[in-house]
């Protein structure tokens, strides 16, 4: 896996130079290339500051602490995995449609391993609360499945479908993590693609038979 990167530089500024908003979108943009390049373990706030030229107070005037940072990598990320998952073309059946939500999933975490990575790597701790926009955005990505379930066919309830949903989901990424991270023996991405595939369909045969 290869990341690309035409380094940005920023130049020395004072704060009055750029606006609260300005400020707030180089640490995210410098952060997010940080986690790219070098991978969440490497991201430092110290590291973030020097890259856009900005002072480690500066960028919590627009940021809590770390964790508020990361949560907004985090957000940033999820909404370009939906933003994947609801291009996908959805014009044949619910089968076919769930089967390329699994693939255009895969395809994002392989292309985007230390950006997807985080989402799971970053916990918050016992006493730091989950942003509720940001449990909005995960809702958003498990209900583009849960739509295509219940469209399978009208014997399972709503609630049935949406848990039968996230099982399924959570198999999808299980293989993901497994296979992305070395620890399933298969050989490229058309391989894991093959093993999504055939989750996807037995899954389905079985859900819709039970």
């Amino acid at each position: 896996m290869v990341f690309i990167r035409t380094k940005t530089v920023y130049t020395m500024a004072r704060r009055s130079e750029h606006s609260q908003e300005e400020i707030k979108e180089m640490v995210l943009q410098a952060a997010e290339t940080i986690v790219i390049e070098e991978g969440f373990d490497n991201l430092k706030v110290r590291k973030v500051a020097m890259e856009i030229g900005y002072t480690v107070g500066s960028i919590y005037m627009v940021f809590d602490n770390m964790a508020d940072l990361i949560m907004h990598i985090k957000s940033r990320t999820l909404d370009d995995i939906a933003a994947q998952l609801d291009a996908v073309d959805n014009t044949g059946n619910a089968e076919q449609t769930i089967a390329l939500l699994a693939k255009t999933y895969l395809t994002f975490a392989n292309q985007n391993f230390n950006r997807w990575r985080m989402i799971f790597e970053h916990q918050l701790t016992a006493d730091e609360k989950v942003p509720d926009g940001y449990q909005q955005k995960v809702k958003q990505i498990f209900s583009l499945v849960e739509h295509q379930f219940q469209q399978l066919d009208t014997t399972h309830s709503e609630e049935q479908s949406k848990q039968a949903a996230r099982a399924l989901w959570s198999g999808v990424h299980g293989i993901c993590t497994l296979s992305l991270t070395g620890k399933l023996d298969l050989l490229g991405v058309d391989s894991i693609e093959n093993t999504v595939n055939l989750l996807v369909e037995n899954f389905i045969i079985g859900w819709k038979q039970n």
